[in-house]
């Protein structure tokens, strides 16, 4: 007889509308040569995984389908020579979730490539606290320090601060000594990026720029960007002499109207920020990072547990900007 497990199913309906529901399914007992079979323990919820379960068709291309971009747990079954059944791992970015079977499921099938160790300072839950995007905030703070932004520099501009990249970045940033200014359209944000370690809120209307001006007073050392659009413009322009800023989102808009002045008057460097297909190897040098010198000792104030059955309402949450911080599925 075939084990079952539960599952996070979305499907579209006959007349084109996109349903979910929890169903069983069968666990294969085929497994590809060079995949592994990983018991799901924990994942989370991202933007992403909402547009997919709102039937995306840029995000997936096929349904009935299992949404979620992020997995960690415990090898099963390995048919592979890189992995053994006891190891714990965790899995981010690549097909996950997408156009594969993801988290939202106890069990999933991934090729070997596409897992990483779970660092042993780094419990399984806390990897899913972090999850794509404390791996893109992760990936946004590296890229500042590998370009000379130090807390010495001065103030970090965090964008989206109370989604899941920007809160990440937030209480990264200020482990690391950094004095950060949130950027927030929500009003009863404050005490939350205040407990992350922000120095700054500072109100999304009162900051964005709508005058045209090339150049602005420069304000920020660095900044990171996770929300794009005129955002992303009003920073370019808000930062001091040779200031960096990285990018990784667009709710605010894929569109970037901006001059060149910044980046030839003031050597303005613009870094773009990908979390999907970034090679193991860089992943691995974040992923050590993140469990042990930037990560935040609020770390689980960042996150609250979530099961199968409270997915939906996260999801519309997640899909109307309404989160704070991370919500984490146990499985």
């Amino acid at each position: 007889m075939k084990k079952k497990y539960l599952a996070f199913e979305v499907s579209e309906d006959t007349s084109g509308i996109f349903v979910n529901k929890i169903v069983e399914k069968e666990l294969s007992e085929d497994i590809p040569e060079g995949n592994v079979l990983i018991n799901v323990k924990y994942s989370s919820l991202n933007y992403k995984d909402a547009l997919s379960a709102n039937g995306n068709k840029g995000v997936t291309r096929k349904y009935p389908h299992v949404p979620g971009i992020d997995a960690a747990g415990t090898v099963e079954v390995s048919n592979s020579a890189l992995w053994k059944s006891g190891d714990q791992v965790l899995v981010t970015g690549f097909d996950l979730g997408m156009n594969t079977n993801g988290g939202f499921g106890q069990f999933i099938t991934v090729p070997e490539s596409w897992i990483v160790r779970l660092p042993p300072e780094l419990s399984v839950r806390e990897a899913m606290i972090y999850g794509t995007a404390g791996f893109t905030a992760g990936l946004s703070v590296q890229a500042l320090l590998r370009n000379g932004i130090t807390p010495e520099k001065g103030v970090v501009a965090v964008s989206g601060s109370t989604g899941g990249v920007g809160s990440v970045a937030v209480a990264i940033l200020a482990k690391l000594g950094f004095k950060v200014a949130a950027i927030s359209s929500k009003e009863d944000a404050i005490s939350f990026l205040k407990s992350l370690g922000a120095d700054k809120i500072v109100a999304r209307n009162d900051f964005e720029d709508r005058s045209g001006k090339a150049l602005l007073k420069p304000q920020f050392a660095a900044a990171i960007d996770t929300v794009g659009g005129n955002i992303l413009a009003t920073l370019i322009k808000s930062l001091n002499y040779e200031g960096v800023v990285t990018t990784c989102g667009m709710v605010g808009g894929g569109e970037l109207n901006t001059s060149v002045f910044p980046f030839i008057l003031k050597g303005i460097q613009l870094i773009g920020i990908d979390s999907v297909e970034i090679p193991l190897e860089k992943r691995l040098s974040v992923w050590e990072h993140l469990a042990s010198d930037w990560k935040p000792g609020q770390l689980n104030n960042l996150a609250h547990n979530i099961s199968l059955a409270e997915l939906p309402e996260h999801i519309d949450r997640i899909y109307r900007g309404k989160m704070k911080g991370r919500a984490v599925l146990e499985l």
